[in-house]
């Protein structure tokens, strides 16, 4: 039985395979480390040049103060991956009526985090009005310049959006 604080947000549990195999609430699946999916969406702007980055805020319950390049969170009960990346850059950035296309996904099996991860992209130049409970800051970088920090350790990115990121690049993303 999942016994669920008044208010406590329920996600979605996912087994390894990537199957929706019922609900839990959120503070059981981040201390069970259980499988759950995310969304991330990835916001260039309008000519491609340019990717929106922030910084989480240093009491985020997984990754505080890191550095991220996707908006999105955990696909909550009942929502699919989609709902929850068009939810989360609306919450996270304030960017709404926006196309928000398919990527890729993946599943990361890290020391903090067990996902299988739904990637997308928009195009957009703002005007953002960043989740202050969520967001510390957050700012433009040239796709050439992450091209070079993607790769450096000693940059603070969250690790799965790491690896998210090297795979967009993989991919071949052009700069316009």
């Amino acid at each position: 039985m999942n016994r669920v604080t008044a208010g406590e947000e329920l996600v979605a549990w996912y087994d390894p395979a990537g199957t929706v195999i019922g609900s839990v609430p959120r503070s059981r699946m981040r201390a069970q480390r259980l499988w759950h999916a995310t969304t991330g969406v990835l916001v260039r702007s309008l000519d491609g040049s340019r990717v929106f980055v922030h910084r989480r805020t240093a009491d985020k319950d997984v990754f505080p103060g890191m550095l991220d390049v996707w908006a999105g969170g955990v696909v909550a009960a009942g929502e699919s991956p989609a709902v929850t990346a068009v939810r989360e850059l609306a919450e996270e950035y304030g960017v709404s009526g926006v196309a928000v296309e398919p990527l890729f996904s993946g599943t990361y099996d890290l020391p903090d985090v067990r996902c299988h991860a739904f990637l997308y992209e928009a195009r957009s130049n703002g005007p953002f009005v960043v989740q202050e409970s969520e967001i510390e800051s957050a700012w433009w970088e040239p796709v050439s310049r992450l091209r070079v920090l993607v790769d450096d350790p000693r940059w603070p990115i969250v690790p799965d959006g790491r690896i998210a990121l090297k795979e967009w690049f993989a991919l071949g993303p052009r700069e316009s």
